[in-house]
Order: C-alpha cells, then sequence, then structure tokens
C-alpha cells in the first residue's frame, strides 16, 4: 500500500477505514515531501466531512452491479423492444 494508492482509494470511496488511518500515522516519518501532502490533504478531507471514518463493503457492491445486470437492464431493454407508440428514444 502507498499513501498514492489510499488517497485514491478514500476519494472514490469517500470512506477511509481506522486499519488505514492507523498505516498512515505509523509509516508518517518514512513519507517523502509528496506523499506528506497527500497525507495533510487526506487529514483536511476528513475535517471537511468529504470522506467519513469507517468500513468498505465491496461485496455490497457486486452484489448491486450483479442484480443490476442481470435483471433490471434486460427488463429496460426488453421494454424499449416492444416498440409501443408512447416509447421514446434517448439520442
Amino acid at each position: 500500500m502507498t499513501v498514492g494508492e489510499l488517497f485514491l482509494e478514500s476519494i472514490a470511496t469517500g470512506v477511509i477505514t481506522p486499519a488505514e488511518l492507523n498505516w498512515i500515522t505509523t509509516q508518517q516519518p518514512r513519507f517523502s515531501r509528496v506523499e506528506e501532502a497527500a497525507a495533510l490533504r487526506l487529514g483536511r478531507l476528513l475535517d471537511q466531512g468529504d470522506i467519513q471514518l469507517g468500513c468498505r463493503l465491496p461485496a455490497a457492491r457486486v452484489q448491486h452491479d450483479s442484480v443490476r445486470e442481470h435483471w433490471i437492464e434486460p427488463l429496460g431493454r426488453r421494454r424499449r423492444r416492444r416498440g409501443s407508440p408512447n416509447a421514446f428514444t434517448i439520442l
């Protein structure tokens, strides 16, 4: 794990875990200037409430993607294929 990877993951998910925060604090003396800047930015985002302290649930997202792909999307495609007079096309 690097500070850059942790920073990007936290920005993408909006969450940083306590273990990741602990890693940052223990590795802080070894950071380069760029890594220090990223860690400071992470701290500011935490203070502002843009990133929350918590946990990530990747399995829930995978399940959501599966449901959307296998259940929701096919229904939408079938509905558009019927060509009812009230159907519209999104360009």
